[in-house]
């Protein structure tokens, strides 16, 4: 049997939500200073999402892209560690401050680990449905 055979409902319509959620962020990252690259972060993880619904994608080539997005979030941590410490959160959702570094850095970071989480999704236990 084929991974498209094996998957199942609950599995392909979240592999449908997640290409749609990261296929929009990818959309959002054009109007920002380094487009290319965080579109590309994005849409590959939009693409992974999709492509796992009709046909097998190596785990080795998840656990790349896992450990690939993992280091580069490892540069945005502290960003987000000194974000943690402020006293106004709510900051995040504003616009980019250049005097606050961390709030970009921060939105950076999490954006990273929502793709890791949606990676690992991929690599999860086969279905045997």
């Amino acid at each position: 049997m084929t991974n498209h055979q094996n998957i199942t409902k609950s599995k392909r319509n979240l592999n449908i939500v997640l290409s749609t959620m990261f296929s929009l962020f990818a959309i959002i990252q054009l109007n920002d200073p380094d487009p290319t690259l965080w579109f590309s972060l994005y849409m590959i993880v939009a693409l992974v999402s999709i492509i796992s619904n009709y046909t097998s994608i190596h785990r080795i080539i998840i656990w790349v892209l896992i450990i690939g997005y993992s280091l580069y979030a490892s540069r945005y941590f502290f960003y987000f560690f000194d974000w943690l410490n402020t006293e106004h959160k709510e900051e995040i959702f504003g616009k980019m401050v250049y005097e606050k570094p961390y709030l970009e850095g921060s939105r950076e970071f999490i954006g990273l680990i929502m793709a890791i989480g949606a990676l690992f999704f991929q690599v999860g236990k086969k279905d045997t449905h």
